[in-house]
């Protein structure tokens, strides 16, 4: 298991760098790969009066330093074609919002910088869709890695449901398929005109989630998430990562005695 794990947004320089250096310690000293995540612009709000982020040019100038800083490999959200190569140059693993997981041009523009691409599952979407995500890449560029991630589906209004079958037919597709323990409990546009949510459900769906099978998780981890500017009902706090971390590779070992 390997995990992508940082704070939704970009909210400054020290706060990324402090949250790099403990996820990091975390990681080490319970042996998990980690990919640090952070976003420099949160383009789908669900307010146009919602902070979005420090904006591309400094969150890549972050995520720079936290790269050279610490030698984390770094993933970040794309939201047009133009962006993918320039942010390419800094991420190692360049992702595509759900909500944009249809996109040809923004797939294959991400698979054309020879990075990894991560394609978060839209909410509308059926597992078996992501084939031809998977397909839109792949022709681009034969030789694209593409990551799968599963956030949940949209389950009425104001809330998401995570379908664990999910996963096992995503792993078909010969892609890593990763769980994304956080976005998974959203609810959307649910709180006057802001995302709520409910991150005590993070480590019961993790848990489904690593005895079903996955290759790696996805959580959002923020020093102080209450006060957050983006998700802060679903980022999971700092100062709880290693004991979720802890489980999570407990859980990941017995499903690994169980999946031969």
């Amino acid at each position: 298991m390997f995990l992508i794990a940082g704070p939704c947004a970009i909210e400054g320089r020290q706060m990324v760098l402090d949250t790099a250096a403990e996820l990091q310690q975390v990681c080490r000293d319970l042996d998990i790969q980690l990919y640090f995540k952070s976003s420099f612009d949160k383009a789908n709000r669900t307010s146009s009066s919602s902070s979005r982020g420090v904006g591309m040019s400094d969150g890549l100038r972050i995520l720079a330093e936290v790269k050279q800083r610490f030698g984390l490999p770094i993933l970040t959200d794309v939201h047009e074609s133009c962006q993918c190569a320039p942010v390419a140059e800094v991420a190692d693993v360049l992702q595509i919002p759900a909500f944009l997981s249809r996109q040809t041009d923004l797939l294959q523009a991400a698979a054309r910088t020879g990075r990894i691409v991560n394609i978060k599952k839209g909410q509308f979407m059926a597992p078996w869709d992501m084939r031809g995500a998977i397909s839109k890449c792949r022709d681009a560029n034969p030789d694209a890695h593409v990551w799968l991630t599963e956030r949940g589906s949209s389950f009425g209004y104001g809330n998401l449901v995570v379908d664990m079958t999910s996963l096992v037919r995503m792993r078909e597709y010969g892609c890593p398929v990763i769980f994304d323990a956080t976005h998974s409990v959203q609810q959307p546009s649910s709180q006057q005109g802001i995302t709520g949510g409910n991150r005590e459900l993070v480590p019961p769906l993790m848990r489904a989630a690593l005895a079903v099978g996955i290759d790696g998780l996805f959580l959002e981890v923020h020093p102080d998430p209450d006060h957050a500017i983006s998700d802060a009902a679903n980022q999971v706090r700092l100062a709880d990562i290693r004991a979720i971390l802890t489980q999570a590779k407990a859980f990941d070992a017995l499903a690994h005695q169980y999946s031969n």
